[in-house]
């Protein structure tokens, strides 16, 4: 790999010249400008961009770290912020924590060390301990979940907004026996409590409800208990789109015809939604939105590190669609 001095040689001038030019600094003519040029060009040098940011207290990089890359919702934010950073210059480091604190911590470190600009984070639940632990000073935005203790800016959804909509949507097509089945994280239990009003505001009380983990696997498994132990359930809430996956295999392993012996309805406007039949009833997330919105607070906050930090909560979008429409004998 060939270096500063490489490049200096070749160009013929000294690497303090060859670092003006690629500072793009004045006081270079234009002659020596293109020299330089030429010999990065034929050398294929690229310069350490860690380096350089260390020394000019800079950076165009992004730091992501997303709880769950598997998940699509997580997915489809992470390919808008990386659109979104892209359009301003800037590159994005992804990392993928597992919802493991251990993992996130190691990440924080790493984009510490980076010197990166600014941090997007998706956080675990032990988030708000790893920043006590490490020496943080970097703009930070965090999404989809709130860090207590913490003052960041936040972009949330209002999730018991949207699954007391996504709720009273079945009540009002009919379904009565409404099993639940969450995933055992903070949005998990907000969506939990949303559904749990819905119900509770007609006087339904749910024949099961589970809370597990967000696989699909997990959701199969759930399902099937529930139409196994309670085979009055005629309509199952699922709080995330991979959990509402393993229910749809469930429901079609028993032969249950969806909608008229049951609805299903979950979360994220994954694209296999409309591809089955009846396609799927859901909330879609603002994932665009969200992601366009921490991309611009993290430059706002790299360009005002003492502003006060925002709070932004978007509401989600009842998208109706066949599973929960019940066909009028």
């Amino acid at each position: 790999m060939n270096s500063i001095k490489d490049v200096a040689q070749k160009a013929g001038v000294s690497i303090s010249t060859v670092s003006r030019v690629l500072s793009n600094k004045p006081y270079v003519s234009d002659d020596v400008r293109d020299r330089v040029l030429q010999a990065v060009q034929e050398l294929d040098y690229r310069p350490n961009q860690v380096a350089r940011s260390l020394r000019a207290r800079q950076s165009t990089s992004l730091g992501l770290i997303v709880s769950d890359v598997c998940n699509p919702f997580f997915t489809d934010v992470s390919r808008a912020v990386e659109d979104c950073a892209y359009e301003k210059g800037y590159s994005v480091f992804l990392c993928n924590s597992d919802e493991n604190e251990k993992k996130e911590r190691f990440y924080l470190q790493e984009m510490i060390d980076k010197n990166v600009a600014g941090v997007i984070l998706s956080p675990t639940q032990k988030a708000s301990e790893n920043f006590a632990g490490l020496n943080v000073n970097l703009p930070i935005v965090v999404y989809d979940r709130s860090v207590k203790g913490m003052e960041v800016d936040t972009i949330l959804i209002d999730n018991r907004d949207s699954a007391f909509q996504l709720a009273n949507h079945l009540i009002e097509n009919g379904y009565k026996q409404i099993s639940g089945i969450f995933c055992n994280v903070p949005t998990g239990y907000e969506r939990r409590a949303g559904f749990e009003k819905a119900m509770a505001k007609v006087g339904l009380q749910a024949p099961q409800i589970i809370m597990t983990q967000t696989r699909i696997e997990a959701g199969y498994a759930a399902a099937k208990k529930i139409l196994e132990q309670s085979p009055l359930t005629d309509a199952i809430f699922t709080s995330d789109n991979l959990v509402l996956a393993g229910a749809m295999q469930a429901v079609n392993e028993l032969g249950l015809k969806i909608p008229d012996e049951i609805g299903l309805v979950g979360y994220d406007d994954v694209a296999w939604m409309t591809l089955v039949h009846p396609s799927m009833t859901i909330i879609r997330q603002p994932t665009d939105q969200i992601a366009r919105m921490a991309v611009d607070l993290i430059m706002q906050r790299i360009e005002n590190p003492k502003r006060p930090p925002l709070q932004v909560v978007l509401k989600g979008q009842l998208i109706v669609r066949g599973s929960s429409i019940r066909r009028v004998e």
